[in-house]
C-alpha cells in the first residue's frame, strides 16, 4: 500500500486519460470516469439572494433546511444563514420501493415548513442535493445512473429524480414547491466555498464516499451543446479502475473489500479511499497478521473476523497525535483482545499505511484535475481554491495536511489553497438555486419586451397591409409609400449583351459587368469590384457622394479595360425614390445613415450623369434606376417564374411585390416597408431600448419598422440592452465600458468578441449576451415574417385565390448570415399566411444581376 511520488504520477496520469475519454462522446458511454456535466455554469458572484428551502440526500442521514441568502451590498459581503432538521432513514427505506423513500423525504419537508412555521401557500424554490451519479440533460433533471454508499431503492435506475421528487410532493399534498436544481454533494461544496472564494474552481469530498468536481471548458464537454465559457463536471472518480485502471495497484485486502460489498466490479477508486471502506481494509489486514501469528500470540476473536468492527471513525482515533497508542489498545481490547505495546503499535501502523495511501490517492486524482485545468487555461502557475467536505477530512487528524504536503509536491508550480466547507453541501446547493434563479431574473427583465405573442404579430401584419393599402390610395401622406417602379416585365430568357450594374445600398458601392449569352437562359458571367464608401463622404455632401461613385464606376472600368465602351447601366439605389419613369428617381429621404446635403428632393439619375460629365473620361447609356429590392425580385425571377415578390434582410430592410394597374398589366411596387410605424402604429411594442436607438439615428422618427428588423441597427439594440443591464450590475459586474457595439454574436464568438472589446466578462454575462442577441435577432425575423404575410396575402385576395404558390427572393447579409434569421422569418410567414405557400429563394448574385436584367429587358422594350 505503500506509494512513492513516481507511482502517484504514474496514477495522475492514467485519471487523466480516463477523464478525457469521459468527457468524449465517443468513449464516454464505456468511460469508468464519467465526467458528468452538471449544467452549472458559474460560481457565485455574491449578487444572489432569496429564501430557499433545500434537501440534502446522500447516505443514512436527510436533511431539509431553509437557506437565506443575503445579497452583498458595497464593502458589505453577502451572507448565508441557515436552520436545519436531521429526518432518519432506515435500512428499509434505503433498501426498498423508491416511492416511498421520496413520500419520505416529501412529508419530512412538509413537516420542516410546519415546525418552522414557513408557510404553505406561498410559492418556494427548492435545492436538492442527491450524491448519488446521475446524468444531468439540464439543472433541474438527472436520470440515475447507479446507486452508492449501501442504499439501493428500487425502480428509480434510469428515471428521473427530480421529476420522482415532484410527484412524491404532489402525492403529499398541500405545498406549493418549485424544484430549481439538482446537484451533487461535491458540486454543492464548490458552489459553498465559491461564495466566500473566486477561486474556488473545484470540489472535493472525502467521507462516506468520495468524489471530485471542477469548472472545465464547455468546449471540452461533447454531450453539451456549444463551446463558450465553463460548465462544472461531476467526475465520479470513484469509478476510476472499474475498467481495471488500477488492477496493479490493488492489494488482495482491496479484492477482499470489493468482493463483499454490495457493488462487486465498481466504485473501485472509493473502495480503495473513502471512509466507509477504509476500517475495513485496516480489519482485513490486522485479520491477515494475527492468522500468521505476527500479532496478538495467534489469537483471532470472532470481533476481528466479523465485518464492520474496525470503522473510520477507529483509524481516525488511532492515528491522534497524542493518544492515539491509548485509543488504539481501548479499540482492540473492545474486539476482546489484550493487545501488547508492539500490537498496538503495529496496529496504529497498518491504520495509518491504510489512511496515508487514502490521502495519496486523492493527491493524484487531484493533481490530475489541477493539471488539467492549468493546460485548459495555458497558465504556467494556477492559483485555484479546492473546497472539501466529508467526514474523513474533517475528522481524521492527519489527513489534510498529508493530503495538502502531497498535492503541492505533485504540482509545485500550482499555489494550491483548501477551504473547509463550514455548512455542507446543502449551502452550496441553495446558492445553486440562487445564482439559476437570479439567471433567469435576468431574462426575464431583459427578453419579455422582445417577445411578441401570436396576437401582436397579427396586429403587426393588419397593420402592415393597412399601410400598404393606404400607400396606393395616394390620398395624404402614408407612412409605407408604395413607390412605382415603372418595371412592369420580369425577364423571360431572351436577354443577351453586355451590361453595367452600379449599387449603392449601404457603406459599400459595386460595380459589375452581367454578360447574358442568347437562348440560354442561366448561362451568365459577371465580374465586379466593390469598394468602401468613408462615412465623411456618405454624411458630407451631394456632390462630393457623386463624384466618388463616379470615381469608382472609372477604377472599374479601367479594371476591366472598357472605358471606351458605351455599356448600357442600371443603377440600383437603394433609398425611397419617387419615379415617373424607369430612369427617373426623385430621393425622398436618405436612410441607413446617409444624409449627404442636397440629394433629397432631386433625381439620382441626373446627379450620377453630372458627375459623370464632370469627370469627361467615359460615357454611359443609364437605362433603369431600380431599388435593390427590385433587383433582387428580378434577378430571382431569372431562375424562378413564380418569384412575384422581392426582400431585402440586411443593413436595411424593405419588400417589393408585384402589383396589378390594370387588367391586363402589372407593375413591380417599392412597399418601402422601413416607414412603417413612423405614424405611431408600433407604438405598443417599441421598447425603451428601440427608442433610444431611433432618438440616437441620423433620422429620429422615420424608417421605425427598418429600426426594428434591418442589420444596421439589431446591434446597437443589443448594445443598449446591454448597457441597461451593466447599469443595473448585472452584467460585467456593473463595469459601464463605451465599446458595447456588436451584432450577430454566435456562442462560439461571445467571449471573445466581448474581450476584444476590453469587457471582463463571466459565462454567466456570455450566456446572458448571446440570449440578448438571439431575442433582438428573433423579434426581427417575426416582425419580418408578418410583413411578408401581409404582402402575400394581399396578392391572394387581389387575384381571388383560396391558395396562393408564390416564390420570394431574397437577400441581405441578415437573411444569408445569421444562423436562425431565415428559419423564424419562414415560419413566422407559413404561420400568418396560412393559405399561401411561399418558397424563399436567395438571390445568387444579389441586386446588381438584378440592376442589369431590368436594364436589358428594358432596352429591349425601348429598342422595339
Amino acid at each position: 500500500m505503500r506509494l512513492y511520488d513516481d507511482q502517484l504520477i504514474d496514477i495522475s496520469a492514467r485519471f487523466q486519460a480516463e477523464m478525457k475519454k469521459g468527457l468524449s462522446a465517443e468513449s464516454s458511454a464505456a468511460a469508468a470516469v464519467k465526467m458528468l456535466p452538471t449544467h452549472v455554469r458559474s460560481t457565485p458572484d455574491g449578487s444572489e439572494k432569496g429564501q430557499f428551502l433545500a434537501l440534502d440526500l446522500g447516505g443514512s442521514k436527510f436533511k431539509v433546511l431553509q437557506v437565506k441568502v443575503r445579497e452583498g451590498m458595497g464593502v458589505r459581503k453577502g451572507g448565508v444563514e441557515m436552520e436545519e432538521k436531521i429526518y432518519p432513514m432506515s435500512k428499509e427505506l434505503l433498501n426498498g420501493r423508491a416511492p416511498e423513500l421520496f413520500d419520505h423525504v416529501s412529508e419530512s419537508l412538509k413537516d420542516f415548513l410546519h415546525v418552522k412555521n414557513i408557510s404553505l401557500d406561498k410559492k418556494h424554490p427548492l435545492a436538492f442535493t442527491f450524491s448519488f451519479p446521475c446524468e444531468q440533460t439540464r439543472l433541474d433533471k438527472g436520470l440515475l445512473l447507479s446507486w452508492s454508499k449501501n442504499c439501493r431503492a428500487r425502480g428509480l435506475q434510469g428515471k428521473d429524480v427530480v421529476q420522482a421528487l415532484r410527484e412524491a410532493i404532489d402525492r403529499t399534498g398541500g405545498m406549493d414547491i418549485e424544484v430549481l436544481a439538482m446537484v451533487n454533494d461535491t458540486v454543492a461544496t464548490m458552489m459553498t466555498c465559491g461564495f466566500d472564494d473566486q477561486y474556488c474552481d473545484v470540489g472535493l469530498i472525502i467521507g462516506t464516499g468520495t468524489n471530485a468536481c471542477y469548472m472545465e471548458e464547455l468546449r471540452h464537454v461533447d454531450l453539451v451543446e456549444g463551446d463558450e465559457g465553463r460548465m462544472c463536471v461531476n467526475t465520479e472518480w470513484g469509478g476510476f479502475g472499474d475498467d481495471g485502471a488500477l488492477n496493479d495497484y490493488i492489494t488482495e485486502f482491496d479484492q477482499d473489500v470489493d468482493a463483499t460489498s454490495i457493488n462487486p466490479g465498481k466504485q473501485i477508486f472509493e473502495k480503495m479511499v473513502s471512509g466507509m471502506y477504509l476500517g475495513e481494509l485496516v480489519r482485513l489486514v490486522v485479520l491477515k497478521m494475527a492468522k500468521l501469528g505476527q500479532l496478538f500470540d495467534g489469537l483471532v476473536p470472532d470481533a476481528l473476523r466479523t465485518k464492520g468492527k474496525i470503522t473510520t471513525a477507529h483509524v481516525a482515533a488511532m492515528e491522534e497525535y497524542k493518544n492515539g497508542l491509548k485509543n488504539t489498545r481501548d479499540i482492540l481490547v473492545e474486539l476482546g483482545l489484550n493487545p501488547s505495546q508492539d500490537d498496538c503499535i503495529a496496529v496504529q501502523h497498518v491504520s495509518t499505511i491504510v489512511s496515508f495511501r487514502s490521502s495519496n490517492l486523492v493527491a493524484a486524482g487531484l493533481a490530475a484535475i489541477l493539471t488539467r485545468i492549468k493546460h485548459n487555461r495555458h497558465l504556467r502557475a494556477l492559483r485555484i481554491t479546492v473546497g472539501v467536505d466529508g467526514t474523513v477530512y474533517k475528522t481524521h487528524p492527519q489527513y489534510p495536511k498529508r493530503l495538502h504536503k502531497v498535492v503541492r509536491r505533485l504540482l509545485p508550480e500550482c499555489q494550491v489553497r483548501f477551504v473547509l466547507s463550514d455548512s455542507g453541501s446543502s449551502k452550496g446547493a441553495a446558492l445553486v438555486t440562487a445564482v439559476a434563479q437570479r439567471l433567469a431574473s435576468r431574462k426575464r427583465q431583459t427578453l419579455a419586451p422582445f417577445k411578441l405573442s401570436q396576437e401582436q404579430l397579427q396586429l403587426v401584419k393588419a397593420t402592415m397591409r393597412a399601410g400598404l393599402e393606404a400607400g396606393l390610395k395616394n390620398k395624404g401622406p402614408s407612412a409605407v409609400k408604395m413607390l412605382p417602379s415603372y418595371v412592369y416585365h420580369t425577364p423571360d430568357g431572351t436577354e443577351r449583351g453586355k451590361y453595367l450594374a452600379l449599387d449603392l445600398g449601404g457603406t459599400n458601392f459595386r460595380a459589375m459587368l452581367v454578360k447574358f449569352k442568347k437562348g440560354l437562359q442561366n448561362n451568365t458571367r459577371l465580374y465586379h469590384k466593390i469598394y468602401t464608401v468613408p462615412l465623411e463622404i456618405m454624411q458630407g455632401t451631394g456632390e462630393e457622394l457623386f463624384d466618388h461613385l463616379a470615381q469608382y464606376v472609372s477604377d472599374f472600368l479601367d479594371y476591366m479595360g472598357m472605358k471606351k465602351a458605351h455599356l448600357p447601366a442600371g443603377f440600383t439605389f437603394s433609398f425611397p425614390c419617387e419615379q415617373t419613369a424607369i430612369d427617373t428617381g426623385i430621393l425622398v429621404s436618405w436612410t441607413k445613415g446617409f444624409k449627404a446635403t442636397d440629394c433629397e428632393g432631386h433625381d439620382v439619375v441626373n446627379l450620377l450623369r453630372e458627375a459623370i460629365k464632370r469627370r469627361n473620361e467615359y460615357d454611359l447609356d443609364i437605362v433603369a434606376v431600380v431599388n435593390d429590392t427590385v433587383g433582387t425580385m428580378m434577378s430571382c425571377a431569372y431562375e424562378d417564374p413564380q418569384c412575384e415578390v422581392g426582400l431585402i434582410a440586411g443593413t436595411g430592410s424593405n419588400a417589393y411585390k408585384k402589383a396589378e394597374t390594370s387588367e391586363t398589366s402589372k407593375m413591380c411596387i417599392n412597399t418601402e416597408w422601413g416607414g412603417l410605424g413612423d405614424d405611431g402604429s408600433l407604438d405598443d411594442i417599441i421598447t425603451p431600448f428601440d427608442a433610444e436607438v431611433d432618438h440616437n439615428s441620423v433620422n429620429p422618427g422615420k424608417q421605425r419598422f427598418e429600426k426594428l428588423t434591418s442589420g444596421m441597427y439589431l446591434g446597437e439594440i443589443v448594445r443598449e440592452v446591454l448597457l441597461d443591464l451593466t447599469r443595473g450590475g448585472l452584467l460585467f459586474r456593473g463595469r459601464e465600458k463605451q465599446c458595447l457595439c456588436f451584432d450577430r454574436l454566435a456562442l462560439l464568438q461571445v467571449r471573445s468578441i466581448l474581450q476584444n472589446l476590453g469587457l471582463d466578462s463571466t459565462c454567466d454575462d456570455s450566456i446572458i449576451v448571446k440570449e440578448v442577441c438571439g431575442a433582438v435577432s428573433r423579434r426581427a425575423a417575426e416582425l419580418c415574417g408578418a410583413g411578408m404575410a401581409a404582402v402575400v396575402d394581399k396578392i391572394r385576395e387581389n387575384r381571388g385565390l383560396d391558395h396562393l404558390n408564390i416564390t420570394v427572393g431574397v437577400d441581405g447579409a441578415l437573411y444569408k448570415l445569421h444562423p436562425h434569421f431565415s428559419g423564424v422569418l419562414q415560419e413566422t410567414t407559413r404561420v400568418l399566411a396560412p393559405q399561401c405557400n411561399v418558397t424563399f429563394l436567395p438571390s445568387e448574385e444579389g441586386s446588381g444581376k438584378g440592376a442589369a436584367l431590368i436594364t436589358a429587358v428594358a432596352r429591349q422594350k425601348r429598342d422595339r
